[in-house]
């Protein structure tokens, strides 16, 4: 059943889309991403423009999240004061990265910096959990099914000024790294479309020290907001938030998160962390593949600057 999007001014098979939404909405669910990392990139795969990607998929992606985390508060999992501070900074972040996205689409340079974006951020950020994933498993098998040995708990971070006491995750820190890693979420939001929880999801197991169990929920819980604000800036300044393809995402979105909470609660935490790897790195590839390669039609390059 093909319908059409108005503001991407393309058509699309109504199914595919809620398949799509469905997908990223059980991958929400069981590691505390919005999706938005995969999604965009397969938006872009269907034909939709990279610029109403974008806005469009950080709108599917507050439904998701707000869906995955509803399950979290139930089992308790979302250190709310951490994020509220993840919350501060991703504001801030979100509001400087509409004003950069808006200053490239006057340069007619957007497509291009939100696809090298995603190639870059998902091989690094692919990579490293991969790596990581793998050295968990194997010092999990080493210890013949005993528990690995706790990670170190001090580092840098608790060196730094401005501390303050995190309950749920048992933490001690300065609130310092928290709002730089969610300033830095914020810019990524708004210019790739993306909740940014593959970047923030590392980010507090590794940096801030946080248990697994509750990054999840307080990942989750910090994209809410974030793409909720990011949608609205995208919507009032740029208008390239498409009604019709986010009803479709987050019909398929929603359904799909409920799903992944459920078999996420399921696996380990480095089983969970290995998926995710494999997956970002897969999406990277296919992006890559796509900028290198000779397009089908070579003028097509210059409709945006050749007017």
């Amino acid at each position: 059943m093909q319908i059409y999007l108005p503001i991407a001014e393309v058509s699309v098979n109504a199914f595919l889309l809620l398949g799509l939404g469905g997908m990223v909405g059980i991958l929400s669910g069981m590691f505390g991403v919005g999706g938005g990392f995969l999604m965009t990139p397969l938006l872009f795969f269907i034909g939709i423009p990279p610029a109403v990607a974008v806005a469009t998929e950080a709108n599917q992606i507050v439904a998701s999240s707000f869906s995955g985390v509803l399950a979290h508060f139930r089992r308790r999992t979302v250190d709310l004061r951490m994020g509220s501070v993840l919350l501060v900074g991703g504001l801030t972040g979100a509001a400087l990265g509409v004003v950069v996205f808006n200053y490239l689409k006057s340069l007619g340079q957007v497509d291009l910096l939100v696809k090298l974006c995603y190639v870059v951020f998902l091989g690094i950020i692919g990579g490293l959990m991969f790596i990581e994933s793998l050295n968990a498993i194997r010092k999990a098998r080493k210890a013949n099914g005993a528990p690995p040995p706790k990670r170190r708990q001090r580092n840098w971070v608790h060196a730094l000024p401005f501390k303050m006491r995190f309950r749920t995750s048992g933490l001690y820190i300065s609130v310092l790294p928290p709002l730089v890693v969610g300033l830095f979420v914020g810019v990524l939001s708004a210019i790739m479309g993306v909740g940014g929880g593959f970047i923030m999801v590392p980010a507090m197991i590794y940096i801030l020290g946080m248990p697994t169990k509750v990054v999840v929920g307080t990942s989750l819980f910090q994209i809410i907001f974030v793409t909720a604000f990011t949608t609205m800036l995208h919507a009032t300044t740029n208008f390239t938030v498409d009604v019709v393809l986010a009803v479709l995402l987050l019909v398929g979105g929603v359904v799909g998160a409920q799903i992944g909470t459920q078999i996420g609660a399921r696996m380990k935490a480095e089983q969970l962390r290995i998926l995710l790897a494999l997956m970002v790195l897969v999406v990277c590839g296919k992006l890559a593949l796509d900028l290198l390669l000779q397009p089908a039609e070579l003028y097509s390059l210059g409709t945006e600057g050749g007017h």
